[in-house]
């Protein structure tokens, strides 16, 4: 696995993503790809879902949409070294949230390189999370975003 392509890319986009105002890099794979970048780049690999749900069991429901930013900064800011990955980001489009996790995910990525494993799709031009019609579907413009495909070997 550590021979595919597209974590050579991804590697190339974390160098890039210094310089940048947003250091995201999102890659759009499979369910394994964040375990895979992670070792391969030998950074700390974040479960969202598990370590931002557990935080949120102590909030009511009204104080979670609320608290989301921070409780996620707090998880990110507790990992050493310049970059981190982001894995399972399910609950990030939990509508009781009321998040909109792209915004979320380049707020993170300020003052550290953030590699986020999307699991939707690009798809002309867009970014995608769910299918139309879905509670949690969303639908963001690809441009100005540092992308690689894992599922399908191609990225930008």
């Amino acid at each position: 696995m550590a021979n595919q392509p597209w974590l050579n890319r991804v590697a190339s986009k974390v160098e890039h993503a210094q310089q940048l105002y947003h250091r995201l890099i999102l890659v759009i794979g499979s369910p394994s790809a964040g375990r895979v970048v992670a070792e391969h780049l030998d950074l700390k690999r974040v479960n969202v879902s598990m370590e931002l749900g557990e935080r949120l069991l102590d909030l009511s429901v009204r104080q979670r949409p609320l608290r989301v930013g921070r409780l996620l900064q707090e998880i990110v800011g507790g990992t050493t070294g310049e970059a981190v990955v982001l894995d399972n980001l399910e609950i990030l489009f939990e509508r009781s949230l009321a998040q909109d996790p792209l915004r979320l995910l380049q707020s993170l990525s300020r003052n550290r390189t953030v590699v986020a494993i999307w699991s939707g799709m690009l798809d002309d031009g867009s970014l995608t999370y769910a299918v139309p019609g879905h509670p949690e579907h969303r639908r963001y413009p690809a441009t100005d975003l540092l992308l690689v495909t894992a599922r399908n070997h191609r990225g930008r």
